[in-house]
């Protein structure tokens, strides 16, 4: 069994091949492949049901840095990749974002990084590459089944891009292209409440969340976020039905909260141009912001719609 699991991993051009062969991501680029490396994170030997666990990680920055999901890192302190050509590196594990299930790796060795596309309309073809089951790197495509996804209950801070490609253990933290090689998201979760194996429903999170917990985490070793200083609540059941926003329950003096002008009981329903659904859903949007950042927000008061302006706290 051993020798066949090798075989396979040796092997993961195969399942691509026969996918181009058969067409059904004639446009896909074979040069996202060496943008993905398996992840082999050592974890504690003296763990309860101990099985040395397999991931993936995705090349997102030049000089070596790969990105994964903290999850898939897991209790290891150090860990290492495995390359096409079958040789393991150890490589560093720079910094991690629980809130968001992201950590940075730096290799010794450095890889192609994949162009970032935009957040795809629904439909879009997608990819999914990566190692599932442990058994080297394969791709699966589907579509965009949905967008700007939060409160699935995974992480604290969500902004997932929801597909049917089929996602299965060992697949987190690889990376979901479109059929120009582009990456959309980085692979995450599987939403299952019976078992591990993929039911259609799998989410990646969103590349502007990546890119900015990425770039801080690089920069500062940690994410840089700030409390707006407001409180926020789902509207009642009885106005959710013909309503969308949120409403504000509380506001800290001094805060950004209420130099903006708002008020308990104000509901906001758009940050800029995005329509908000859930608390969880105004602060993942939130938390793309930088400190600095100027955010247009709009609010009903009474019967009345308003504009503000929301500074992220420095």
């Amino acid at each position: 069994m051993k020798a066949l699991i090798r075989l396979m991993r040796g092997c993961f051009l195969i399942p691509l091949f026969f996918m181009l062969l058969a067409g059904s991501a004639s446009a896909f680029k074979i040069n996202v492949l060496p943008s993905v490396v398996v992840l082999l994170p050592e974890w504690p030997k003296n763990r309860k049901n101990y099985d040395e666990p397999e991931a993936t990680a995705v090349a997102i920055r030049p000089g070596g840095y790969l990105v994964t999901n903290n999850h898939a890192i897991g209790l290891a302190q150090s860990a290492q990749i495995r390359l096409a050509d079958g040789r393991e590196i150890s490589i560093e594990i720079v910094a991690r974002d629980p809130s968001t299930d992201i950590a940075l790796l730096k290799a010794p060795i450095d890889f192609p990084v994949l162009k970032v596309s935009s957040i795809p309309v629904l439909g879009t073809k997608v990819c999914a590459v990566g190692n599932q089951f442990g058994l080297g790197l394969s791709v699966t495509c589907g579509v965009v089944s949905g967008v700007h996804r939060t409160g699935t209950g995974f992480n604290l801070i969500e902004d997932f891009i929801q597909t049917d490609a089929t996602v299965n253990p060992g697949g987190s933290g690889g990376a979901l292209v479109n059929l120009r090689g582009e990456l959309v998201g980085l692979v995450s979760a599987i939403f299952t409440k019976s078992s591990d194996a993929n039911i259609g429903v799998n989410f990646a999170i969103s590349m502007p969340l990546v890119t900015r917990v990425v770039d801080d985490l690089k920069r500062y070793g940690k994410v840089m976020r700030r409390d707006p200083g407001i409180s926020l609540t789902a509207l009642p059941k009885k106005r959710r039905a013909g309503e969308s926003g949120v409403l504000v329950q509380a506001i800290k003096s001094e805060s950004a909260g209420e130099a903006a002008g708002l008020e308990v009981g104000d509901v906001i329903t758009f940050i800029d141009s995005k329509k908000i659904n859930s608390p969880s859903h105004f602060f993942s949007i939130f938390h793309l912001y930088r400190p600095g950042n100027m955010i247009s927000l709009t609010y009903q008061r009474g019967n009345k719609n308003h504009k503000t302006t929301l500074t992220y706290p420095k």
